[in-house]
């Protein structure tokens, strides 16, 4: 297995901190009218546009910048990096559970893989209680989920839903801003995150963070330890674009899609759109496509597989975008050509964010193994129960495109409280598909409906530490059950 060792990023020096403010209430209700939260006035920054240019020497290649003043523009109680599924999660409930709460986000939007990424699709839902059910009763209502037993839902209207749920219960969130640096007191506890947006260089103080981004770009930031990839070459699950189709009937194409050819039946709907690809001229790159059904004539297709591709490195994540983008086209092309039940097929869009499978698996305090996964683990500090088997997809495309063999055979297992708390530093709990676990484990607990019910959790630990005044590894999570059961029980009462 491919072992990284702690990594040391930049410090920044400390600024003026403001005093905390008043924080919302426990379980304030999800209010579908509710306004957004105002933005942060921030009077000392530099007026609009408006940058301080870096000042510095070029030697030998490199740029030697000066020291500079990075203002800290808020202190919070809790601080959570990353606004896909368990991001979401993790600050609703800190929020629900009393805390001041910051929730940061690259995209332009809440949802992650969700939204961004245009996944449409819920894995590993139905068995988790809370926020995950929340999520899927105001879907609902809004008629944006399709087949029941499974939840293929409007994108749109998932944005829509998220942004009015944070709102309803305080979470302040800014969108368009990347971590880029933490800094860690003299105790080795996570203290402050260094961002950088439009507005400039920002640093934010909390007394807790939660990492959701997913490849755990905080951890690392931080110098947590961290494993990456398979045992045998450290190669990750390769990447996927999805895309949104429109322009079929799905009376015409229920053959070739999933939940609508045959009830739980995955195997044959992939096989005959492969097999229809194949004869528009294109083979995919995943040799089992799936198109899903969710409205009308809207459809998603999931048939890319960008495999050798690192997370944490933009050019190559920027080259596998665009060949994939390209694939997608030329298959989508390709079916429009074989006329009939396809002549009127088209792309509406394709995600602003490639899907991720696999990033840094950060080191917790516990490792989810895939030992755990054979025998069905049970554990007091149980925050999830995982009933999605392993579903490792291929990393060498000369062995197979698809699904590799399973090396065990997997019984639904429990993820412990301690797999969420980071082992190198203080202060800081992991939510999403980048918690401590090994390969063959995070293939199976690294799909969205999982990473809401660790959001949950993270985000319930991450207030009560807080508040205590304590550190997650501190807060035995006795502590923190109450508050997190009385949050499920909470939403479960609203069904």
């Amino acid at each position: 297995m491919s072992r990284y060792t702690r990594r040391a990023f930049g410090q920044a020096a400390a600024g003026a901190i403001g005093a905390f403010g008043a924080a919302p209430q426990l379980f304030a209700a999800a209010d579908a009218k509710a306004s957004p939260a105002a933005p942060l006035a921030v009077p000392d920054l530099p007026a609009l546009g408006s940058r301080t240019p870096l000042v510095g020497n070029l030697a030998a290649g490199v740029l030697e910048e000066a020291a500079r003043a990075t203002p800290i523009v808020e202190e919070c109680d809790v601080i959570v990096c990353g606004a896909g599924p368990a991001g979401i999660a993790a600050a609703i409930n800190a929020a629900r559970a009393g805390a001041k709460t910051r929730l940061l986000e690259v995209h332009g939007c809440l949802g992650g893989v969700w939204t961004a990424g245009a996944l449409t699709w819920i894995l590993d839902y139905a068995n988790k209680p809370g926020l995950m059910a929340e999520i899927v009763r105001h879907l609902q209502q809004r008629h944006a989920v399709a087949h029941k037993g499974s939840v293929a839902y409007d994108v749109e209207q998932m944005k829509l839903l998220l942004e009015e749920l944070v709102s309803a219960v305080g979470v302040c969130v800014q969108y368009h801003t990347r971590v880029v640096g933490a800094i860690k007191d003299d105790k080795n506890r996570l203290s402050v995150v260094v961002t950088e947006s439009k507005s400039g260089r920002q640093a934010w103080r909390a007394k807790t963070f939660v990492d959701c981004t997913g490849d755990g770009d905080l951890a690392a930031l931080a110098g947590c330890g961290f494993d990456y990839g398979s045992p045998d070459g450290g190669l990750a699950q390769p990447m996927s674009l999805m895309a949104l189709l429109t322009g079929l009937n799905a009376d015409e194409v229920t053959p070739f899609t999933r939940e609508l050819a045959e009830s739980g039946g995955w195997a044959g709907p992939k096989d005959r759109l492969k097999a229809e690809m194949e004869k528009g001229g294109n083979s995919p790159s995943y040799a089992k496509p799936t198109m899903f059904h969710l409205r009308e004539d809207l459809f998603a297709l999931m048939a890319n597989h960008e495999y050798g591709v690192s997370s944490m490195d933009a050019g190559q994540m920027t080259a596998a975008t665009m060949r994939a983008r390209a694939e997608i086209h030329r298959l989508v092309n390709g079916l429009r050509g074989l006329g009939g039940v396809w002549s009127k097929v088209k792309i509406v869009a394709t995600g602003e964010q490639i899907g991720v499978r696999e990033g840094r698996r950060i080191r917790g305090l516990y490792e989810v193994s895939t030992n755990d996964l054979a025998i069905g683990a049970r554990h007091k500090d149980a925050v999830c129960r995982v009933t999605f088997g392993i579903d490792v997809h291929s990393t060498d495309p000369t062995k197979t495109k698809g699904i590799e063999a399973k090396p065990v055979k997997s019984r639904p297992y429990d993820i412990p409280y301690r797999a969420l708390v980071a082992k190198d530093v203080d202060g800081l709990l992991l939510a999403g598909r980048c918690i401590s676990g090994d390969f063959i484990a995070h293939s199976s607990y690294r799909v969205t409906g999982n990473s809401v019910a660790l959001g949950e959790a993270a985000g319930a630990a991450a207030a009560v530490s807080a508040l205590a005044g304590t550190t997650p590894r501190e807060t035995d999570f006795e502590t923190i059950r109450p508050t997190w059961t009385k949050l499920q029980f909470a939403q479960a009462m609203k069904a």
